[in-house]
């Protein structure tokens, strides 16, 4: 029971410490693989058996290594798919807005309205990658942040496109529309379908709102109009990151 406890311990400090922008724990090939490609990101220790640490080397080594064991394992979430590789690694340091639109990007631009579960938000990532977005936008609060769960949801994401944590979201969708982006609200009470709002928007600003409660309506006021995915009525809605793949297909395709 004592073991038990301490794990649970350690995962709440993982926890805390991704809240708080402190040091976390990434793991599984795929996660660990990409933040060791990407340069900007910080690595301090690669856990790891040898093989896969000699390849490690070969790209960089300006970190730390050790082998994996039962220790570090213990740090991760209950029935984490570790793949007995993990990296303790800094968050990605990551432009403000005002700076990420200075360089005056065409790409859509993901916003999300209080989605907070980790596992939906690296999937969002992952499905934002693979469309083309510019970026993904959150508050600061209200948002996960960092975290093996997220990073091995993202699949390597995480280190290909910029996550831009805003305080307000209704001032971020006006300081979108003023650089010339068409701001859309996905919502399905809306009577106009996604693939009439975004055709041939070359600025568009995509918000998708946490399941069950959707856009906030502050937030939906700021938009400058909102549109459904049109579905069978045998369903009701799709889950948030399901919803967000499609809507960046949709907007992916209409773009071009």
């Amino acid at each position: 029971m004592a073991h038990q406890s301490h794990r649970k311990q350690r995962r709440r400090q993982a926890s805390r410490n991704a809240a708080s922008g402190q040091d976390v724990l990434f793991y599984g090939r795929h996660a660990v693989e990409a933040a060791l490609k990407n340069e900007r990101r910080r690595i301090h220790t690669l856990y790891a058996d040898k093989a896969f640490l000699d390849k490690a080397r070969q790209s960089r080594s300006d970190f730390h290594s050790a082998a994996f064991t039962a220790d570090i394992a213990a740090q991760l979430p209950r029935g984490a798919v570790h793949q007995s590789v993990a990296a303790h690694v800094s968050p990605l340091e990551q432009p403000a807005l005002e700076a990420f639109l200075s360089s005056d990007p065409s790409s859509t631009i993901l916003i999300l309205d209080q989605v907070t579960d980790p596992q939906n938000v690296g999937a969002i990532f992952r499905s934002a990658a693979g469309f083309g977005a510019g970026a993904v936008v959150m508050q600061d609060k209200h948002a996960p942040g960092e975290s093996g769960a997220l990073a091995r949801a993202a699949s390597g994401a995480l280190e290909l496109l910029p996550w831009i944590a805003v305080t307000n979201l209704s001032r971020t969708l006006s300081t979108l529309a003023e650089a010339g982006y068409w701001c859309v609200g996905l919502d399905g009470t809306s009577d106009s379908p996604l693939e009439a709002a975004v055709a041939n928007q070359v600025k568009l600003c995509l918000v998708l709102g946490a399941e069950g409660a959707g856009i906030r309506q502050n937030v939906k006021q700021h938009c400058d109009m909102t549109a459904k995915l049109e579905m069978s009525p045998r369903l009701e809605s799709l889950n948030v990151s399901n919803a967000a793949a499609v809507a960046l297909y949709i907007a992916n395709v209409r773009q071009r």
